[in-house]
Order: structure tokens, then sequence, then C-alpha cells
């Protein structure tokens, strides 16, 4: 992802969850505390990919349309002005391994408690208590306000 070491980067994951979202406005407004860039990932996995059958699903996944989705979802969030400047990367992978390997020398890693597949009583999310416990960097843990 970024290797960059002239400014601190702050890595944040996106899934779409509220959760995420307020990582994300908690990840920009930290970055212009440390005169940071921040680096926004969102991590596409199939459903069923490994398991013993093959996938249910189109595995024609539209990279683009996605990334287009993405920006338009940071605008949404942030604002067109701020959106700008937020790095955007749209990886296939397993979420906690994508996100801990682009936190490689960051700054800090900012993670939602919970995603979009989160059981709604869950204190963390699968991804949130992954990375907190292997990241190389800290990890900042943002709990949604309608949690």
């Amino acid at each position: 992802m970024g290797t960059d070491v002239s400014e601190p980067r702050v890595v944040v994951g996106v899934d779409g969850s509220r959760s995420s979202y307020e990582a994300l406005c908690w990840a920009v407004r930290y970055a212009g505390l440390v005169g940071g860039t921040v680096e926004a990932i969102a991590v596409w996995e199939l459903p069923g990919l490994y398991g013993w059958s093959g996938p249910a699903v189109d595995m024609d996944v539209d990279e683009e349309e996605t990334q287009q989705k993405m920006t338009q979802e940071l605008t949404d969030v942030l604002g067109a002005e701020t959106a700008g400047s937020v790095r955007t990367h749209v990886v296939h992978g397993n979420a906690a391994d994508v996100l801990l390997r682009a936190a490689e020398g960051a700054e800090v890693l900012v993670v939602g408690s919970r995603g979009r597949s989160g059981f709604t009583r869950a204190l963390l999310g699968s991804v949130s208590q992954h990375v907190s416990q292997h990241a190389s960097c800290p990890v900042v843990i943002v709990r949604s306000q309608e949690q």
C-alpha cells in the first residue's frame, strides 16, 4: 500500500458499516492532528471460496465499480474535499490479513468495533479482535454511537 515515510500513515478499514464510517472520521481527525495521511482500505472476499464446494456467486467482481462505490461512500461520510485527501485501496483477501499488511509501518490502524456481518450483541467483531492482537502498530477500535 503506502511506503512514503515522510508523514505518518493512518490506516483505516472501511466495510460500509456505521462503525467503520465512525472509524474513518476518527482516522481523519487523528491524521489532521499528527500531520498524517489516511489510507482507507476496503477488502472483499467471495463467500464460499475456500469451502468444499465452488462459490455460489459470480466470480467477476468489478474492482473499478467497487472503487467508485467506495469513493462515493467516503464523499457521503466526509464531504468531497476531505474525501479527496484520503487514499483508497480496494483489496481482495481476508480482511484481517489485508489490514495487518497495510498497517505495517503505520502510525496507527483504525477499525470499527463491528463490521457488517457482526452479531448485534458482540462486543468486538472478529476482524477488530484479530488485528488488535496481531498488529505491529497501535490499534484504535472505534465503537459506533448506535451500539
